[in-house]
């Protein structure tokens, strides 16, 4: 059976999504490998997505709690608020009581991948902070580490990413993932599904 890997996002902007897009490329470019994007659910109005000038949302499925007890390893990404994931992820992971209940997702490996708007604004603290929705529910977490190479040390443009996982600047939202931000991402998704085939065939 193939090994089925979710990416699972919120976007306001696209920033993020555009993250996932590749990082879904990456992973299903490991044989033997499915890969899907999902996106959790708003939860501001439309009013104000309006007022704050954000894009429709894409064709991308909406993912329920429940859903993710099918996958074999999953890759969470989101934008920072204040160093810390935003909003809306966290009310999805405060929605997964079920699962924890039943332990639905222990053992499963899972990543993190991010947006944050400028240089200081949590490209490590964001993932780290994250970490704990993790634990509580006893998945493996799964970072790129420095296995991107030199690229992840380049210093002659501004780039976003860290061995925690993927990440991208958007400063005020007019600046878009890199090259080499996008390679990071579906690196990310490929090394990631590498090992979520190895921890399934060893089960």
């Amino acid at each position: 059976m193939a090994v089925k890997i979710y990416v699972v996002y919120y976007s306001t902007y696209g920033h993020v999504g555009k993250l996932a897009e590749e990082i879904k490329k990456g992973a299903s470019s490991v044989e033997g490998v499915e890969a899907k994007i999902w996106q959790v659910p708003e939860t501001l109005p439309e009013e104000v997505l309006g007022k704050m000038g954000a894009p429709p949302k894409p064709d991308v499925p909406v993912i329920s709690p429940q859903e993710l007890a099918d996958a074999d390893g999953i890759l969470f990404g989101f934008p920072t608020r204040f160093g810390m994931m935003a909003a809306q992820m966290k009310a999805f992971f405060d929605a997964t009581g079920g699962l924890w209940r039943e332990q639905s997702l222990a053992g499963k490996p899972a990543g993190i991948f991010f947006s944050t708007g400028t240089q200081g604004g949590g490209q490590e603290t964001t993932p780290l902070t994250a970490i704990t929705q993790l634990t509580h529910h006893g998945m493996v977490f799964v970072p790129v580490g420095y296995t991107f190479g030199a690229k992840l040390f380049g210093m002659d443009q501004v780039q976003g990413g860290s061995p925690y996982g993927a990440g991208t600047f958007a400063a005020d939202g007019s600046r878009w993932p890199s090259e080499v931000e996008l390679e990071h991402a579906s690196h990310q998704g490929k090394y990631f599904a590498g090992i979520a085939k190895k921890l399934k065939g060893s089960a």
